[in-house]
């Protein structure tokens, strides 16, 4: 028993490497080369060309993540006891939410080498003004998160809810990763709270719907991912709601395909 479990590990472990090889080998730089590269898209369109913009990867990099994320969850089905034969959903917690904090702050405090060293340069005064706009911008956006995910939480469970919290400041990080220079800090903080709201009811519609997605991942990079792309021309008049769309279309459906 114990070398036949061992054994389904190791095989658990190479198909978990397998994928990674082949979603951050082939995969994503294909989608890569027709986001940020400017390729046409097998030679039919240019994303550019129609009105796309991703300044940092709200759809680039976690849509695609929850793209790929989606297309295992299906295939390896729910954890056992999670839904029940009546329709019930059965919470499942994490062994440790001071680690799963702790973790939300790591990811908080990359995320502005993650945003920021997206603008590419601080050689000048412009580009480290540009730099900062975004860092504030960012931080503005993961507590905008963090707050209206608490209060949503606090308002639908009775009680507030430490993992919709987290997940609120990492939904509010995605939210405002598609365009963190252009919004005024109002409308990042705004923006960061809608994606707060928006990934409570999108973790409760997905266990409804029976998809068992243990940290929230899908919901968080997925669904606020593209909630993301379509904030950005509100601020940003380089980019169109048809181009953020058929962006968003053309970066899921390759990853979840592929």
């Amino acid at each position: 028993s114990i070398i036949s479990g061992s054994v389904a590990e190791r095989i658990k472990l190479w198909s978990f490497l397998v994928f990674a090889v082949v979603m951050t080998g082939i995969i994503y730089p294909v989608e890569g080369s027709w986001t940020w590269g400017g390729m046409p898209v097998f030679g039919m369109y240019t994303l550019g060309d129609l009105g796309f913009s991703d300044f940092a990867g709200s759809g680039i990099v976690h849509m695609a993540g929850a793209a790929a994320a989606l297309a295992g969850v299906m295939l390896l089905g729910a954890r056992t006891g999670k839904y029940g034969a009546d329709g019930s959903v059965n919470a499942i917690p994490g062994s440790s939410l001071p680690l799963a904090t702790l973790g939300t702050f790591v990811l908080w405090l990359g995320w502005f080498g993650f945003n920021g060293g997206s603008v590419l340069a601080t050689a000048s005064v412009e580009s480290a003004n540009a730099v900062a706009v975004v860092f504030m911008n960012t931080n503005a956006a993961a507590s905008g998160g963090l707050i209206a995910a608490l209060l949503v939480a606090k308002m639908m469970f009775g009680k507030a809810d430490l993992t919709m919290a987290l997940n609120g400041a990492l939904a509010g990080l995605v939210a405002i990763t598609a365009e963190p220079s252009t919004p005024t800090p109002l409308l990042a903080t705004l923006f960061g709270a809608a994606g707060g709201v928006l990934v409570v009811f999108s973790i409760v519609a997905l266990d409804k719907m029976k998809i068992d997605d243990p940290v929230g991942a899908i919901s968080v990079h997925g669904t606020v991912g593209l909630l993301g792309l379509l904030l950005v021309p509100l601020t940003n008049d380089g980019a169109s709601f048809s181009g953020q769309i058929i962006g968003a279309l053309t970066i899921f459906v390759w990853v979840f395909v592929a």
